[in-house]
């Protein structure tokens, strides 16, 4: 997909991207994704976390499924909707266990209908509630349990017993109650795939079960179908604890909140329930329960959970707060400035769920490439099966127990987990650090970038002028003139609403001058009567208008605009008093960020609308080589289609709103988010939530660490199955040895995805 039609639809772009983002115009067809294995735990050990669900603008029928968390269920669910007519869309948040239909209330009976036919037990959402997960783990693990010391018995039995009748019985009796226990769930997903022809790893263990069972392998059978059940379990567990990985965010921010009552007094409230405008108290050490702005007291807030900022920030009346922060100092009064399902820290966790949902292009690749697989060792083992006893001389009974250890070793659990898993990982180390990527094909590409534009003002640099020199011009200027001097230009200055002028007031004292006949003049600057004497405070040009203008003053303009200052002059009929020098500063870490993308191979180029001498002397400042100024927005689009044609794929870093045709026109827009900005949520592929500049490398270096594992897992995957394979044809291997030889591959790319979860920090 290039870029253009990525972005075709501007900023909002970035919630039409992936499968599984809240409302798919899918209108009931079939997944194009055909992922399919299958997964017989339930919501043992698995609760969702309460934040979780579907977001809270969600329409439609909701409801929970307890055995839908991966890819595979959805894609089963999708199958079974695929016939039904009236559904508008489906929402499908695995990480909840929870799915959304729009629908025509006529279509409502019918698609839960299908959904049940398909083996799966939709509960509406409000029903579903699990008061005690721990006590429903409980009774699952003791069900599995009993299961085991059934299938255990029965092998036992089995080969203590030999040909005595009493004992075979015994075995034949335990046999079925351990598959019962076990596999009932599986039975019914399976025999439901086969009815619609689908080989997913349900329909496997049915058949290569059953298989068993019709040979004589009763015990065998119950042994295979209880350590399925029990590992599928253990590998929900694993799964959940890398769709989880937020988990943590979700949790940050109070149920509670301490509100101020109209008799002054203070009243604990939940979160959810407190309106916007409302005063919150929060004490030292205290999680703040809602975004809003600080309106009494000031204090440090550890800021970590939102922006991954290391250090604590000071904040003062009139700063912004966020939920789930950290107040670490003084008590704080609060306005609440967004409901709790709105605040920062609720968009982030929306946001990454959303992107877990999106197929990264190993993914898709991986998907395909199942879909082909299964069917595959489904048609070898059935050639087994009748080719065994002619081309090996293997009797029919040794030729269809090979065959049936072939469809349980053909389980693609373990390819199919193995991209997954990483992409979540991915994908929440970053949101733990401040970067909010917005789907695993952004995690993915990132390593590929080979340039990186950055917009000046606002990411490169603070975007707040200061003023970094100021000098008296007049002849023999003392202290106490100078300080004169400073009085005016500051009462001047104070009553300009320009960023230039703000700039000057604030880095001069404050001024108790009374100023007389106020004049601003459009473009220019500033002119008053001040203490009987008119002057004026403003910009080359209007010094050049009144013949204020000289050589030396000259001089002195082109010295301060080398340097990237923007200059204001003030200046009385007799001549100009003194000058002021104005400039964005860099933003701390962007020449680091600038650096380190260099040593890993990265050009960097700076884009700008100021002049070139301005924009030249920041990026010098910056260590950005390649600079181009004097760009309106369109031709900054432009800049950045001829960089890709140049170097290869480009990213643009910018705010997301003034750089908005360039985020889209690049492979990956990355905005300068300030901790919740809407506009660069909504517009950028990969959000820096606290503006720093060396969250890009480290975009990078996850990126890079991510592809790692992704291969890494593919060919353990793919391995280990070759080699279980090769002994299930030529030589022993048993049906025992086929479900271990899945099993283990599954949890060991899992734990190996999970590593990701400390990835790409610098060393």
């Amino acid at each position: 997909m290039d870029a253009s039609t990525r972005h075709a639809h501007g900023p909002a772009h970035a919630h039409a991207q992936g499968d599984t983002h809240g409302h798919d115009q899918s209108h009931g067809h079939a997944h194009p994704h055909t992922r399919d294995h299958g997964h017989v735990h339930d919501a043992c050990c698995a609760a969702p976390p309460a934040a979780a669900g579907p977001p809270p603008d969600a329409r439609g029928v909701r409801l929970r499924i307890a055995t839908m968390d991966c890819a595979a269920e959805e894609a089963e669910i999708r199958a079974a909707l695929g016939g039904v007519a009236g559904i508008r869309s489906l929402g499908f948040h695995l990480s909840a266990r929870t799915l959304v239909i729009d629908a025509d209330a006529a279509a409502l009976a019918p698609a839960l209908a299908a959904i049940r036919a398909a083996g799966f037990d939709p509960q509406p959402l409000a029903d579903s509630a699990t008061p005690d997960a721990a006590a429903n783990c409980r009774r699952e693990l003791q069900r599995l349990g009993v299961a085991l010391v059934c299938a255990a018995g029965a092998e036992a039995l089995a080969w203590l017993g030999g040909d005595a009748l009493a004992w075979r019985l015994a075995g034949s009796a335990l046999a079925p109650l351990a598959i019962a226990l076990a596999g009932l769930g599986v039975y019914r997903k399976g025999l439901a795939a086969l009815r619609d022809r689908r080989l997913n790893i349900n329909a496997l263990m049915t058949v290569a079960v059953t298989g068993a069972f019709v040979i004589g392998q009763w015990a065998e059978a119950a042994m295979v179908m209880a350590l399925y059940a029990i590992a599928e379990a253990i590998e929900a567990r694993a799964v959940d604890r890398a769709r989880n990985a937020i988990g943590s965010l979700m949790q940050l921010a109070p149920d509670h909140a301490q509100v101020r009552q109209a008799d002054g007094g203070w009243l604990a409230v939940a979160a959810a329930e407190v309106a916007v405008g409302t005063i919150v108290r929060i004490r030292p050490g205290e999680r703040i329960p809602l975004d809003g702005t600080l309106a009494t007291g000031s204090t440090s807030v550890d800021q970590a959970s939102v922006t991954g900022e290391s250090l604590p920030i000071d904040k003062i009346e009139g700063d912004a707060l966020f939920a789930g922060t950290i107040n670490l100092t003084g008590t704080v009064e609060l306005r609440v400035t967004a409901p709790a399902s709105q605040s920062t820290l609720a968009r982030i966790i929306h946001a990454v769920e959303q992107a877990q949902g999106s197929r990264a292009p190993t993914q898709r690749f991986v998907d395909r490439f199942a879909a082909v697989y299964t069917p595959a060792v489904f048609a070898l083992a059935l050639g087994v099966a009748i080719a065994g006893p002619w081309l090996a001389g293997w009797s029919a009974h040794d030729a269809i127990y090979k065959a049936l250890v072939l469809l349980v070793i053909a389980c693609p659990c373990a390819l199919v987990i193995s991209t997954p898993v990483a992409i979540v990982s991915g994908l929440a180390a970053g949101a733990r650090r401040g970067i909010l990527i917005k789907g695993g094909v952004y995690l993915e590409q990132a390593r590929r970038l080979k340039t990186i534009a950055f917009d000046k003002t606002g990411t490169l640099t603070a975007g707040r002028p200061r003023l970094m020199h100021w000098a008296p011009l007049t002849p023999d200027a003392g202290p106490d003139e100078s300080a004169k001097l400073a009085r005016v230009a500051a009462a001047l200055a104070a009553h300009s609403q320009h960023p230039v002028s703000m700039a000057i007031a604030a880095g001069l004292p404050a001024s108790d001058a009374a100023l007389q006949d106020f004049q601003a003049l459009a473009g220019r600057g500033v002119e008053a009567t001040v203490d009987g004497r008119r002057v004026l405070l403003g910009n080359h040009r209007l010094i050049e208008e009144r013949g204020l203008c000289s050589p030396r003053i000259e001089a002195l303009l082109r010295e301060h605009e080398a340097q990237g200052r923007t200059t204001s002059l003030l200046a009385a009929a007799d001549g100009v008093l003194a000058l002021f020098a104005v400039a964005d500063t860099l933003k701390p870490g962007s020449a680091q960020a600038v650096a380190e993308l260099g040593a890993m191979g990265v050009a960097t180029v700076m884009l700008s609308g100021d002049n070139p001498l301005t924009a030249e002397a920041v990026a010098r400042e910056a260590g950005v080589r390649d600079v181009r100024a004097n760009l309106l927005p369109e031709e900054k689009q432009a800049v950045i289609d001829a960089l890709r044609q140049q170097h290869g794929a480009v990213a643009m870093a910018g705010d997301g709103i003034n750089d908005a045709p360039a985020l889209a026109q690049a492979e990956i827009g990355i905005a300068m988010g300030g901790a919740g900005t809407d506009a660069a949520m909504e517009a950028a592929d990969v959000v820096v939530m606290n503006d720093d500049l060396r969250r890009v490398p480290e975009l990078m270096r996850l990126s890079r660490a991510t592809h790692a594992i992704l291969v890494q897992n593919i060919a353990l995957a793919l391995a280990i199955k070759a080699a279980f394979l090769g002994l299930a044809i030529f030589d022993d291997a048993t049906m025992w040895m086929a479900v271990f030889a899945d099993v283990g591959a599954s949890l060991i790319v899992i734990a190996n995805g999970l590593r990701l979860r400390g990835a790409g920090r610098a060393d």
